[in-house]
């Protein structure tokens, strides 16, 4: 008796294991977008939209203090900018695949973030392909409550 609870226990913590899992590999509500409701929401400006295009050299996903997604170095006439495109997972759902040497132009908030010039991105073309990841009010499409 003893032996069988202690497999029915193992069993339900490897299945909720897996379930967890499963939830985060498919994009679950919290996955990447958790860090950004947190800082990214409270320092998109709609005052200081701007767009910008370039040509993508460093891009991948890290975090910058609460700016946890896809990052972008953008190389512009200007000098480079730092690019903050959102959670990967919901670029992985637009099928817009952003790689270095890519030109691409992308309109957002300019914002100083730990002291470097950056842009929280609203919207991002690349030839005829263009994503939506914000409103006018800043808020992202990944959360879709309240998104127009």
């Amino acid at each position: 008796m003893e032996r069988s609870r202690a497999v029915v226990t193992a069993l339900i913590v490897v299945l909720s294991l897996f379930a967890v899992s499963h939830l985060y590999a498919q994009g679950g509500p919290e996955k990447e977008s958790a860090p950004v409701r947190g800082g990214g929401d409270r320092l998109y400006d709609p005052k200081t939209v701007d767009t910008v295009s370039g040509e993508v050299g460093d891009i991948g996903i890290r975090a910058r203090g609460k700016l946890y997604g896809l990052h972008a170095v953008l190389k512009t006439e200007k000098g480079e900018i730092e690019v903050h495109l959102g959670p990967a997972w919901y670029h992985d759902e637009q099928r817009l695949k952003i790689e270095p040497g890519d030109k691409i132009e992308v309109r957002g908030s300019r914002i100083t973030f730990e002291g470097k010039p950056t842009i929280l991105a609203a919207e991002v073309k690349k030839g005829e392909q263009v994503v939506k990841l914000r409103n006018d009010n800043g808020t992202p499409a990944w959360r879709r409550r309240g998104w127009r």
